[in-house]
């Protein structure tokens, strides 16, 4: 990881339901790397939104995040941010 950052990387899907089986199998691919995982979708009774949101916490090697994240560009309709939080 770059010199003990916390690199969170936000993942957008544009059409939860129809790319999230796609996305899963990425993110379980790099499950070793990945130390927290939050999903956050809109959600009531009679709704569930068709968007999403996955923030990952990452971990290891930063050539992981890296192809993670340039894998799941790769799909329409997702796309990944980085943030990196650094230590003084």
């Amino acid at each position: 990881m770059e010199k003990d950052n916390h690199v969170v990387l936000g993942i957008h899907l544009q059409n939860r339901v129809k790319d999230a089986p796609e996305v899963q199998k990425v993110l379980t691919a790099y499950g070793c790397n990945i130390k927290t995982r939050i999903g956050l979708h809109e959600v009531s009774d009679n709704y569930c939104a068709g968007s999403g949101l996955i923030l990952l916490e990452m971990v290891g090697d930063a050539t992981k995040y890296k192809e993670l994240a340039g894998t799941l560009n790769r799909f329409d309709g997702v796309e990944v941010q980085k943030m990196v939080f650094g230590h003084d």
